[in-house]
C-alpha cells in the first residue's frame, strides 16, 4: 500500500523536474543557471509547492537567468546525505530538518527544543530574523553550509502501533523513530520512550516489522507515507515545532550577482508565508485522509509532556550564543 500511494506523486515529481530543466540550462551554455534542490518529501508537500512557485517567479524576475530544479522523494539521498552533497558542491541546495544541523554546530539544539514556540508564526518570525539567529547561522559557513531561510515543518506528535499515548508512562519501552540528533533522542527519553534515529524512507517497514513501535511527525508525513496503516494511534502531544531549512553551499550563493541575489532573497521571504498557508490546508486534508484510513486521533494533556521535557532546555542552553538566541525567542512570545 505504501508503494501504491507514493507512485503517483513520484511520477508528478519527475514531470515537474523535466519541465523545470527544459526552461533553463546549466551556466555556460548561453542560457540560465538551474540550481538543483534536494527534497525528501513528495511534490504535493507545501514546501515543494512553495519552492515550485519561487522557481517560476525567480525565472521570470531574472529573465531566465536563474531557476530551481526540485528533486523530490529522496531522489538524491536522505537529508544527511544531501547536506554532504551541498557541502561538496555536488548539488546546490537542499531542504533539511533542523536537528541535522546540530551535528555541525551543537548550539543549533537551542532552536530545536520541544515546546519552544507558541505558534508557527512565532517560530518563523524569529528563525527568519537575522538579528536573532544570524550569528548562529553564520557558524555553519566554515562547514560549507549557508542557511537561506527557515520553513515551518509542522507540529510533531507521537503515533504508535501499540495504542494511544496519553502520558509518558504509555511510551515506556516503546521504540519511537526520531530524527538523528542527540537532542531528539534525549527528548524522547524524557517523554518516556526510546528514541531511535532512522532515515524516513525506512520507517514504514520498521514499524510494520516491529523493529519500531511508532514514530513522531506531523500529519502530512503520517498520512502521505501510509504510516496511518501500521501505527493507527496518533496522539497530539504537540511536543515539537521543528524548523526545516533551505541550505546552500556558500560558494553557490555568493556566486549569484548582487542584483539577482536580492530578488532571490525577496522571493524566499514571500515563500515562507506561502508555505505556511499551504501547510495549514494540507494538515486538514491529511488528517481527514488518515481518519478515513482508520487512524484514531487522540488529544492528550500537553502540560504533562511539557513538564517532562523541561530539563532538556536547561541541558541544551549552555553557551553564551545559545543563551542569547533562547532569550530572544522567549522575548518574542506574544
Amino acid at each position: 500500500m505504501q508503494g501504491r500511494r507514493m507512485l503517483g506523486t513520484m511520477g508528478v515529481a519527475a514531470v515537474m523536474t523535466a519541465g523545470l530543466a527544459s526552461c533553463s540550462a546549466e551556466a555556460g551554455d548561453g542560457a540560465g543557471t538551474t540550481f538543483r534542490v534536494a527534497f525528501n518529501q513528495d511534490i504535493d508537500h507545501p514546501q515543494a509547492q512553495a519552492l515550485t512557485e519561487l522557481s517560476e517567479e525567480l525565472e521570470a524576475r531574472t529573465d531566465g537567468r536563474y531557476a530551481l530544479e526540485l528533486y523530490t522523494d529522496e531522489t538524491l539521498g536522505d537529508q544527511a546525505a544531501t547536506i554532504e552533497q551541498v557541502q561538496s558542491g555536488t548539488i546546490d541546495l537542499a531542504v533539511v530538518a533542523g536537528p541535522l544541523l546540530e551535528n555541525f554546530e551543537p548550539d543549533f539544539s537551542t532552536v530545536n527544543l520541544p515546546y519552544l514556540y507558541e505558534s508557527p508564526e512565532h517560530q518563523l518570525s524569529v528563525l527568519n530574523d537575522r538579528e536573532v539567529v544570524g550569528e548562529l547561522y553564520d557558524t555553519l559557513v566554515d562547514d560549507d553550509i549557508q542557511v537561506l531561510t527557515a520553513y515551518h515543518g509542522g507540529v510533531r506528535n507521537v503515533y504508535s502501533s501499540e495504542g494511544p499515548v496519553e502520558t509518558p508512562a504509555d511510551l515506556a519501552g516503546q521504540k519511537i523513530r526520531v530524527i538523528g540528533s542527540d537532542t531528539n533522542v534525549r527528548m524522547m527519553e524524557l517523554m518516556g520512550g526510546v528514541g531511535t534515529p532512522m532515515a524516513q524512507g525506512e520507517v514504514f517497514t520498521a514499524i510494520q516489522s516491529g523493529v519500531l513501535d511508532g514514530a513522531e511527525n506531523n500529519e502530512l508525513i503520517y498520512s502521505s507515507l501510509s504510516h496511518d496503516e501500521i501505527a493507527p494511534y496518533y496522539s497530539r502531544t504537540e511536543h515539537l515545532m521543528m524548523p526545516d531549512y533551505l541550505v546552500a553551499n556558500p560558494g553557490v550563493w555568493e556566486g549569484i550577482p548582487e542584483e539577482d541575489r536580492a530578488v532571490f532573497e525577496e522571493l524566499l521571504t514571500a515563500s515562507v508565508d506561502t508555505e505556511l498557508e499551504l501547510f495549514g490546508t494540507a494538515v486538514d486534508e491529511a488528517t481527514a485522509a488518515a481518519e478515513e484510513a482508520g487512524a484514531q486521533f487522540n488529544d492528550v494533556d500537553v502540560e504533562v509532556f511539557r513538564e517532562a521535557v523541561q530539563p532538556l532546555h536547561e541541558e541544551s542552553v549552555t553557551s553564551d550564543l545559545a543563551r542569547s538566541v533562547y532569550d530572544a525567542i522567549e522575548a518574542a512570545r506574544g
